[in-house]
């Protein structure tokens, strides 16, 4: 079982030419809503990747509740530990320009009342061999204790440290696995502008330090981690990205799913020389098909996309590129169940 405590939002989008300056008003060309926030998009993502996934959050006694939730209800997530507060449901307004630049506000609103004794209640309801799965879209103080509950019991730990808040750094250290991306990792390692051998240098630095896993995703160039004494790379596959909203958020979750519980790779992603793994190769692909769909959570992969590997050429039409990498990448990626 996962359980991933965290933000539930209602994302409210405005779509424009372009976006205003300060102080002006211009015509929008567009608006629509669709159900967000890092942890319920991460629950549906696991939930997706076929694990058991219960939900510990908020939501509001307003109209937003039901559609905030509607895909996790109809994806079976057990929302027992989700409570109703009488606030808003949180949500994030976002304003698109058609260049593709945005500006987005998140107002916490629910997800502001989720406290220390909820995370007490959501780690006392997991059991040995369960994985705890966090951001930061709550308070502080509530993802701490969920932490300090989850090593007290002996329960895995993962935690995304996204947004970048002031105490990122210090909770991404308290974790069994922590999940950065690029700048995200500068403020855990405390040092800015590094990349290459440095940044690797810097991940094995933390993790000898710490004792935990880091894993580094790095946009096109793919994802590193340091585990077990040794840095580990996985190159990313070459495609032509939609819209990459959600695509963290669909690699987390199907990283939190794989230790033996996510969908069995097709005969075209198994990894070469008989070694059996089911962890990153889902991961990464999820999150590949994750970026050629748009919105945030109707790009959140499911495991019935999967069918799609199955005929590579069909799936990665007009990209040779990408479609002669999709059947190299599996034993790169395949080093990552060693997480688990």
């Amino acid at each position: 079982m996962i359980t991933v405590f965290g933000s539930i939002n209602m994302d409210l989008i405005a779509t424009t030419a372009r976006l205003p300056k300060p102080g002006e008003t211009v015509a929008g060309t567009g608006f629509s809503t669709a159900a967000g926030g890092k942890g319920a998009n991460q629950a549906l993502a696991a939930r997706r990747a076929g694990a058991s996934v219960r939900m510990a959050g908020a939501v509001g006694s307003d109209s937003f509740a039901e559609g905030a939730l509607a895909l996790l209800k109809e994806a079976g997530t057990d929302l027992g530990l989700t409570k109703t507060v009488n606030e808003p449901t949180g949500t994030a307004h976002i304003l698109v320009g058609g260049d593709g630049e945005n500006v987005i506000v998140v107002v916490a609103s629910a997800n502001a009342t989720v406290s220390e004794g909820d995370a007490s209640t959501a780690v006392g309801k997991m059991s040995a061999g369960d994985t705890l799965m966090l951001q930061l879209e709550i308070p502080a103080a509530s993802v701490e204790k969920a932490l300090v509950e989850a090593k007290r019991r002996g329960i895995r730990s993962v935690i995304n440290i996204a947004p970048l808040t002031p105490e990122a750094a210090r909770l991404g250290r308290m974790a069994d696995i922590v999940i950065a991306n690029e700048t995200e990792f500068e403020l855990l390692a405390g040092k800015s502008g590094i990349a290459g051998a440095e940044r690797e240098a810097a991940m094995k630095s933390l993790h000898d330090e710490t004792g935990q896993t880091v894993i580094v995703t790095l946009g096109a160039e793919g994802v590193a981690a340091a585990h077990q004494g040794e840095i580990h790379r996985a190159r990313g596959l070459t495609i032509e990205p939609v819209d990459t909203v959600g695509a963290g958020d669909t690699f987390c979750g199907y990283l939190a799913a794989s230790p033996g519980r996510g969908p069995r790779l097709p005969r075209c992603a198994a990894p070469r020389r008989g070694r059996r793994v089911a962890g990153l190769p889902e991961a990464g692909r999820a999150t590949v098909h994750s970026a050629r769909l748009r919105g945030r959570r109707a790009s959140l992969t499911a495991t019935t996309d999967f069918a799609r590997f199955r005929n590579p050429d069909r799936f990665w039409r007009g990209n040779d590129a990408c479609r002669a990498e999709s059947t190299l990448d599996s034993q790169e990626l395949a080093w990552l169940l060693a997480v688990f």
